[in-house]
């Protein structure tokens, strides 16, 4: 699917898993990019959701950080970005989802410079995992441990619709530092929204290419070439901007979505 550093990432990273979790692991599955046709080593995480049966202690934590860290840095650029999950919180779903622990590189000097700060307080709610449930249920692999269909209850769509919600909605205002970022999520959510399709950044792009209004084109071409093959483009903010506010008022047809918080949420 990938490359031979990626499986032996993937490999490895799971054998140290299994070790450290041992009879409280449930299973560990791939999300994201990686199983969706779009990985790319420059722009890419590895995403990751680990089950467990039961609550870790601080000290299997702490075991657990050094192991991700060691192998979040040996990866791509933005390196792995994983929560542990509750098996009780996938089946019956609970949303928003509250996790054990999260990492993801946004977070690496924090771990460093206090790791038992961030062992004690990593953790809460996440309304992402929606997104990231939604995922694994429908392209999802699992790398290690009990079957998706076992241990994943299908996400409601109004939990998802929220979920993916935040990542766009103040896009009129923040398009222009983000320009690639959010042209791309923004065509993901209109799809969702329209079309009832859970897509990639990539796919979104594709997919608006034939629905959206051919004054915003270039735009997306732009940001699939910036995306797709780390080019480096000069984008059109004035465009960027309307782009935006088109895009967002079709998302708020018929009611559009609550604007209710969203994020990893610690403890």
């Amino acid at each position: 699917m990938l490359t031979t550093d990626f499986d032996k990432l993937l490999n490895g990273f799971t054998e140290r898993t299994k070790e450290i979790l041992k009879d409280d692991l449930v299973g560990i599955y791939l999300h994201g990019s990686a199983v969706m046709g779009c990985f790319n080593p420059e722009q890419s995480d590895i995403d990751l959701i680990i089950a467990v049966e039961r609550p870790l202690s601080d000290p299997v934590k702490r075991a657990y950080m050094e192991t991700v860290t060691a192998y979040s840095a040996t990866g791509p650029k933005k390196g792995i970005e994983m929560s542990v999950v509750l098996r009780s919180v996938c089946k019956p779903f609970v949303y928003p989802t509250p996790f054990e622990l999260h990492f993801s590189e946004g977070h690496a000097a924090w771990y460093r410079s206090n790791p038992d700060d961030y062992i004690r307080r990593m953790n809460g709610t996440d309304k992402d995992l929606a997104a990231h449930f939604t995922i694994i249920n429908r392209r999802g692999v699992c790398l290690y441990g009990t079957p998706i269909p076992e241990v994943f209850e299908t996400v409601p769509a109004d939990d998802y619709m929220d979920s993916i919600w935040f990542d766009v909605e103040g896009a009129a205002e923040e398009i222009v530092k983000y320009p690639t970022y959010l042209t791309l999520n923004l065509t993901r959510v209109l799809a969702f929204k329209e079309d009832g399709m859970v897509l990639s950044k990539k796919e979104g792009g594709e997919w608006a290419l034939d629905r959206l209004p051919a004054e915003y084109c270039p735009l997306i071409e732009n940001a699939l070439c910036a995306y797709t093959e780390n080019a480096e483009v000069v984008y059109d903010n004035d465009l960027a901007v309307r782009y935006a506010a088109y895009v967002l008022d079709r998302i708020r047809q018929d009611g559009g979505r609550p604007l209710r918080a969203n994020g990893v949420q610690t403890g």
